[in-house]
């Protein structure tokens, strides 16, 4: 085959560092493009980012030449510089150093944006951690509770 043909849905989550509601009204009304902005940059198409004051969700489908570590990796330290360099009030902003990746069939794409979009809403009866923890439980990511936040 002359070219390559890659179809890779990656669903992202990933927090502020120790869970902190860092991510205020007027920033996040800015990080949000910026986020999508950083996804363009290297290829990435973001089909829906969202969240809460204390972590995010990204849909995106990544290029051939981009690996999952590698996308979230330009992401994450990407929208971190900026946000220290244009919010000086932010300089305590960190995101977490760990991150959830899941991958998302094409079928399950409309639910997913759904999902992301629904954030606010769905955080009134669940918590960021309980959230995270079903991800991993309908993955079936083995996982050592005592390891994955923090």
């Amino acid at each position: 085959m002359s070219h390559s043909y890659v179809c890779d849905y990656i669903h992202y989550v990933f927090s502020t560092k120790h869970r902190r509601n860092l991510i205020t009204p007027e920033l996040e009304e800015r990080l949000w493009p910026y986020l999508g902005g950083i996804a363009r940059e290297n290829r990435m198409v973001a089909l829906a980012i969202g969240a809460t004051p204390n972590h995010v969700h990204a849909l995106v489908s990544l290029p051939s030449t981009l690996d999952v570590a590698t996308g979230v990796q330009l992401i994450k330290g990407g929208s971190s510089k900026w946000v220290h360099e244009t919010f000086p009030l932010h300089k305590d902003f960190d995101w977490q150093d760990g991150y959830g990746a899941f991958s998302i069939s094409v079928s399950m794409i409309p639910q997913t944006v759904a999902y992301i979009q629904g954030q606010p809403a769905h955080h009134h009866t669940q918590t960021f951690e309980e959230e995270f923890i079903a991800f991993l439980k309908k993955h079936q990511i083995d996982y050592d509770p005592r390891y994955v936040f923090d």
